[in-house]
């Protein structure tokens, strides 16, 4: 259930203050304990059972007592199991009234309605704690792994040509079985922390695949003639025009899986054999990582808490599209978002809201562009700007202009190592002086997946990838070498879990110098190198040596 809210609930009924309230929350964050284990040890109930009628007399609801209880087969028939799964809900009673169920978040007025929508059915709330609710529903309907196969049978309509008109097209998309097929793709992808959804529609196939930790996987596909209608409830949901085919669109998707609220971001495609559909899964709990958490080395850590206090400059992160980079930069901005800094973004779109940070939506199509909101910055008065991507080069130029008049800009770029974007502001037009006189560091960054803790092993690997990797066995003495065997905790990949790989280039006066004469990206690395930098392939090797990640990984992506 949501810790916030139950926290809110017994704060508005007067049994605990506002102060112990952020104590209860922020040991819950730091512990792992759920928030009502933490009120029974901050002695506010007696047990963590204690929360539960609370809840229910605050939803006018009656208290059920599940335990050494089992629903009857043709009570559980009335939920199919994905719907159960998917709501976190479990059937308890069927009356005159309507079907009684018990929630896993039952403080969720949208999950109800869903559940009602899903099932066309009056319903009636039921109490009991929301561990009990989950570890029944676990055990009445067993694992999931068959959930999606199990529906697809029902999935049979629309004919093997899919012809239809929009009329038809609208009623099926908001058909229960395609609502349904739709929710548990999102719900298992999800479950498996998936970063994004692929709707792919080819001529004799429709694939289903999705990225976790930077690998795709593919789901049991749906036959080809239902292409159509599921791609047509996913733009629904993001309340996109289902109409229109031809041309690329953009919406976004809130949906609440259990006791989660999960952002996704939907981007459609005009293919040859009808629209691509991508959705990327906007994680909170990466963008609530601070610094510390980041798994930062040493030297950059402090590198970057120093910079990121200073009056003037520009901060840049560069890295390819997944690297991390937005996460890093909000990571910083969480660090200065006090009460007396004056922090304001601009961003392409908005992926994260954060309190106390005046965020602003680019918009190209009104002429909202980044010139010209950065621009209107720079009136608000602000201590610190971020820039969510220096595409062109006014964007640069006022970025310079803003860090020349006394503000911290923060940006990123998108370039293959760190010396590169010094070259790359350059290349776009920007004076070399102004550069020099502005650039305070770039950070590159990648992510590499991480071996799995349950299988990880030591294995010895040969000579031929040692040399890829521009090692030599003789260097190497008696350090050991990991790799993750796979097991059922990383779905026999040998990974879970990423970590990132950084490289720092601090902008000093030898390497102010170089960029004013307009040295290639090759000499101003290799200064860089002489005065501490640790490239992203050493960085790589650092992991290794830690076993952290396999050699494989480090050779991929630096």
């Amino acid at each position: 259930m949501d810790s916030i809210q139950l926290v809110e609930l017994f704060v508005g009924r007067g049994l605990i203050d506002r102060s112990l309230a952020q104590e209860i929350l922020n040991e819950s964050t730091n512990s792992g304990k759920d928030v009502a284990e933490v009120m029974a040890d901050f002695q506010v109930v007696h047990h963590r059972e204690d929360v539960w009628p609370v809840v229910a007399s605050e939803l006018g609801a009656p208290m059920v007592d599940l335990s050494g209880w089992t629903p009857p087969p043709e009570l559980l028939a009335l939920i199919p199991p994905g719907t159960a799964r998917l709501h976190g809900a479990l059937p308890v009673n069927l009356t005159s009234e309507g079907l009684h169920v018990v929630l896993v978040d039952p403080m969720s007025p949208q999950t109800l309605e869903d559940l009602r929508f899903a099932l066309g059915r009056e319903l009636v709330l039921a109490i009991a704690p929301d561990y009990v609710v989950e570890d029944k529903i676990n055990e009445c309907y067993g694992g999931d792994g068959n959930a999606i196969e199990s529906l697809l049978d029902q999935l049979e309509f629309g004919g093997p040509d899919g012809q239809l008109n929009p009329a038809e097209l609208e009623s099926e998309a908001n058909s229960a079985p395609i609502i349904r097929y739709v929710d548990l793709v999102l719900y298992q992808a999800i479950k498996e922390k998936a970063s994004d959804i692929h709707f792919e529609p080819f001529e004799k196939e429709f694939k289903i695949r999705y990225r976790v930790d930077g690998a795709l996987y593919e789901m049991a596909p749906p036959p080809v003639h239902l292409a159509l209608p599921i791609i047509s409830r996913v733009k629904v949901m993001a309340n996109m025009n289902i109409a229109e085919r031809r041309i690329p669109q953009d919406g976004r998707i809130v949906k609440q899986f259990g006791d989660r609220q999960v952002d996704m971001r939907v981007s459609s495609l005009p293919t040859q054999h009808g629209e691509s559909v991508v959705l990327r899964v906007l994680d909170r709990s990466s963008v609530n990582l601070s610094l510390e958490n980041l798994g930062l080395p040493p030297h950059i850590y402090e590198y970057i808490t120093e910079t990121i206090e200073k009056p003037n400059g520009i901060f840049i992160v560069t890295g390819p599209t997944g690297a991390g980079k937005t996460t890093t930069l909000y990571a910083a901005l969480r660090r200065i978002n006090t009460i007396d800094h004056k922090l304001l973004t601009a961003e392409d779109p908005v992926e994260y809201d954060i309190d106390g940070i005046v965020q602003i939506p680019v918009h190209e199509g009104i002429g909202l562009t980044f010139p010209r909101v950065l621009r209107a910055f720079l009136r608000q008065d602000p201590d610190r700007i971020m820039v969510g991507e220096m595409r062109d080069i006014e964007t640069a130029q006022i970025a310079i202009q803003a860090s020349l008049t006394g503000h911290l800009v923060l940006s990123t770029l998108h370039t293959n190592d760190a010396p590169g974007a010094v070259t790359r502001l350059i290349d776009m037009g920007c004076e070399p002086f102004l550069v020099a006189a502005s650039l305070e560091g770039v950070l590159a960054q990648r992510l590499v997946r991480t071996i799995c803790s349950a299988c990880k092993s030591p294995y010895e690997p040969n000579e031929a990838i040692l040399t890829q990797l521009g090692v030599s066995p003789h260097e190497l003495g008696d350090k050991d070498f990991f790799t993750g065997r796979g097991c059922d905790v990383c779905g026999q990949s040998g990974y879970k879990g990423r970590a990132g790989l950084y490289e720092l280039l601090d902008i000093n006066d030898p390497v102010r110098e170089l960029i004013t004469d307009r040295a290639p990206t090759v000499v101003i690395k290799q200064k860089a190198m002489e005065h501490g930098m640790t490239t992203l392939r050493e960085d790589g090797l650092r992991n290794i040596y830690l076993g952290k990640t396999t050699i494989e990984e480090v050779l991929k992506y630096t």
